[in-house]
């Protein structure tokens, strides 16, 4: 029985709007009524079969009247002719010539009732298929996925939940909102998706109603880190300082020993023109985030701006310093120590970070207008 292998490019084999494929002619053509065992093989040597199918038509061509065909191009999944070359050059490195025999072949998927070999859960092996493609960031792809795994079980929580993750990383919003509200229809306190749905319309620039989103995940646990991390950055957003310090506070409660969490607590405290217990939030943070070098960094130019609101310039420089050490090329690091060296009157220092800055980001005017101000005082 001949097996087939599909790759990424072939995600619609598994939404059902694809139902052919392109194949070097083999040493046993393949003929009308032949069956197939089709396997899926996207992110490892690993192929775990998709289906079973029957072969219905077979057209073999040689490679000259298919290279430059677009349409059949598209139809095997890539985006035109040229894309499809370049990947048939890839599967076939000891070279294809114009002579060479391939065939297109036309399949019929099998109900899972009519298979021959071994069967399958096929909601699972396209969650599973959806999944490896989120977790990859390839999220237009993934949705396509959950849509087809949804298409077998529409109620399931957990498919319209990721549904909602990819349409939101997509940014569309109101679609993934849909999904939540799918989702909390079925499963009223899972707090995880309230939570998610906050988050999209925070991102949708629906802040007030991102609260009330939060509410709904406050209510379903009061304790969880995530839900409560969440809100404090919405009602910092809203301009709501008293409230978001005391949630971040009541994070340090549950546990002291996140790092983004002292940093969330820093920004409050920065918003509420309070630098010294700021200060002592970003120590914090820098205290329990020395092996991850982003939030280093991030900590570390926080603490500069901190020093910055109390006058403590050199020591602000020094941090601005650690953080361009580890990001060299974060522009916004090197206009806040050009900042500090202007308050210091060493406009000359200044105006060559403003002009490192303009080389990274051509369009940024706070750094041309800075290096005008830096000249007309050297």
């Amino acid at each position: 029985m001949p097996i087939m292998s599909f790759g990424s490019q072939n995600i619609n084999i598994i939404t059902n709007k694809k139902a052919m494929t392109i194949r070097k002619l083999w040493k046993t053509p393949l003929k009308v009524g032949d069956r197939l065992h089709c396997y899926w093989n996207l992110a490892s040597k690993e192929k775990k079969k998709i289906f079973e199918a029957q072969v219905t038509d077979v057209k073999t061509l040689p490679f000259k009247e298919i290279k430059s065909n677009d349409k059949l191009a598209q139809e095997e999944g890539y985006e035109d002719s040229n894309e499809m070359v370049r990947e048939f050059k890839k599967m076939y490195p000891d070279g294809i010539s114009d002579d060479d025999l391939f065939q297109v072949i036309y399949f019929e998927k099998l109900d899972i009732n009519k298979w021959k070999g071994e069967k399958i859960d096929q909601k699972e092996m396209i969650t599973q298929r959806a999944d490896i493609l989120f977790d990859t960031g390839k999220y237009d792809k993934s949705v396509l996925c959950y849509n087809a795994a949804l298409k077998i079980d529409p109620n399931d929580v957990y498919l319209l939940n990721k549904k909602g993750d990819n349409l939101s990383r997509l940014d569309r919003f109101d679609e993934s909102i849909e999904c939540y509200d799918k989702a909390l229809e079925i499963e009223g306190d899972n707090e995880y998706i309230w939570n998610n749905k906050a988050i999209a319309m925070l991102n949708s620039g629906n802040i007030e109603e991102a609260l009330e989103a939060s509410n709904g995940a406050l209510n379903a646990n009061p304790n969880n880190p995530v839900v409560l991390y969440w809100r404090g950055f919405i009602l910092e957003i809203l301009a709501e300082f008293d409230k978001a310090l005391e949630v971040y506070d009541k994070l340090i409660t549950i546990d002291d020993t996140n790092p983004e969490v002292w940093n969330a607590r820093g920004n409050v405290l920065t918003d509420m023109e309070r630098p010294e217990e700021a200060l002592e939030a970003y120590d914090k943070a820098l205290e329990l985030c020395l092996e991850d070098s982003e939030i280093d960094a991030t900590a570390q130019n926080r603490k500069g701006n901190a020093l910055l609101d109390l006058g403590r310039f050199e020591e602000a420089i020094e941090c601005y310093d650690k953080a361009i050490e580890l990001e060299p090329r974060n522009t916004s690091f090197l206009l806040n120590k050009g900042v500090v060296l202007m308050e210091l009157d060493r406009f000359d220092e200044a105006e060559i970070l403003f002009t490192k800055v303009l080389a990274l980001d051509p369009s940024n005017d706070d750094a041309r207008v800075l290096k005008m101000e830096c000249l007309e005082n050297m």
